[in-house]
């Protein structure tokens, strides 16, 4: 995170920078909540005084909360109310919640663990326990080799096997970092598998529906309540209104709102002042569909054509299948050096990406090379960053090779 906030920082173009989730600055969007904002401040209620002078209550504003909760059903066709909805500082802060709600140390004295089904899986979850012992049990996935540039994580059913040391079942869709989405029937075996162990199943839906909607297969979200869903404003351009979102049973919600109160007292109100009018007049919903989405399929599209002509021919390298979010997943098989050596090799060179590695957490990863043969780079920049960050990673590719093949 330090290297990733030093090249922004930076902002001289001296570094690509591939490896940060900020989302791309859309400029319909921008427009949007520039006049969200003049409309707050021209509205004569006072509105715009009470978004930045009061406290909303720790749960989020209950206008809000009820327009999520309509939306969500007029989407979807569910019943949800108002106690179903949690607002929080950040969707990473409500899986700071959620996962220490659920795994660690138990009041019983046993120590539970978050299962996760299929890795790599979002870097963010990794350190946020705060009991002692490993917060997260995971998988392997079941690797589809598709052509002869691309491949795609499938869950392997077969292997899973939760049991009475878990407290969760935790998954994303779109996954950070793959852009891997489970389709519906994974979804609903998942979904099966933790009703008969008894666990909740938490969704991330950070980049995908029913907001921002940045995912390019066609898929339907499901909720019950013994599922968590959580989602987020950020992916539609407010990042800085730190504003995340929890669907849950109420008696869950109420925890959230009891932890919210003890952490921070009370959520940003800005980033729910602004997108409450788009939830309630479903305008949310046309500019995902018409802006959101295509804005950032045509960014993968371009991305994964850079990379299929920029990257070397002649070395081993597979793109996962990009189904979503803003990245695209790169596996080397075979690379001579491991992706941290590589991310150092490549931040040299002047270009920022992510490496694998730290994604593979909660699985022992001794005797799988997979997990050091993989990178994540952004898509969300500009072609130029995009074109001159392929050109520099085939270079120090090459290099690697050649080192190699010398030291034979």
């Amino acid at each position: 995170m330090d290297d990733l906030g030093q090249a922004l920082a930076a902002g001289d173009g001296r570094v690509r920078m591939m490896g940060g989730g900020n989302p791309a600055h859309i400029p319909e969007m921008e427009t949007i909540w520039r006049e969200r904002m003049r409309e707050l401040l021209e509205d004569g209620s006072g509105e715009f005084d009470r978004v930045l002078g009061d406290y909303d209550p720790p749960v989020g504003n209950p206008a809000f909360c009820e327009a999520v909760a309509q939306f969500l059903n007029h989407e979807y066709g569910w019943t949800l109310t108002r106690e179903n909805v949690a607002v929080t500082n950040g969707g990473q802060t409500a899986f700071f919640f959620l996962l220490n709600r659920f795994a660690g140390l138990m009041p019983d004295g046993r120590l539970k663990r978050i299962f996760l089904p299929l890795v790599p899986e979002y870097i963010g979850y990794g350190d946020q326990g705060v009991s002692t012992g490993a917060l997260f049990d995971a998988r392997r996935p079941l690797i589809e080799e598709i052509g002869e540039r691309s491949f795609k994580y499938h869950i392997d059913f077969d292997h899973l096997y939760p049991d009475e040391t878990h407290g969760a079942i935790t998954v994303s869709r779109p996954t950070n970092p793959s852009s891997n989405v489970l389709s519906d029937e994974e979804m609903n075996r998942l979904h099966q598998v933790a009703r008969a162990h008894g666990l909740p199943l938490i969704v991330d839906n950070a980049y995908g529906l029913p907001f921002p909607g940045v995912i390019f297969t066609g898929v339907t979200p499901r909720w019950d309540e013994d599922m968590i869903l959580t989602m987020s404003l950020s992916k539609l351009g407010l990042p800085g209104a730190r504003t995340g979102i929890v669907i849950a049973r109420p008696d869950i919600v109420s925890e959230i709102r009891a932890m919210t109160s003890n952490v921070g007292l009370a959520n940003n109100n800005f980033g729910q002042a602004l997108v409450r009018p788009l939830l309630l007049s479903g305008r949310i919903r046309q500019l995902v569909d018409q802006v959101i989405r295509p804005y950032y399929h045509r960014r993968a599209e371009r991305a994964l054509a850079l990379g299929h002509e920029l990257l070397p021919n002649d070395i081993p390298w597979r793109i996962h299948k990009n189904e979503g979010a803003f990245f695209l997943w790169l596996w080397f098989p075979g690379l001579p050096v491991n992706s941290r050596t590589l991310y150092q090799r490549l931040k040299a060179a002047g270009l920022v990406i992510v490496p694998g590695r730290p994604f593979f957490f909660g699985l022992d990863t001794a005797d799988w090379p997979h997990a050091e043969e993989c990178i994540r780079v952004s898509y969300t920049q500009s072609e130029e960053v995009i074109a001159a960050g392929f050109r520099i990673l085939g270079e120090v590719l090459r290099e690697l090779y050649r080192d190699r093949a010398s030291q034979k």
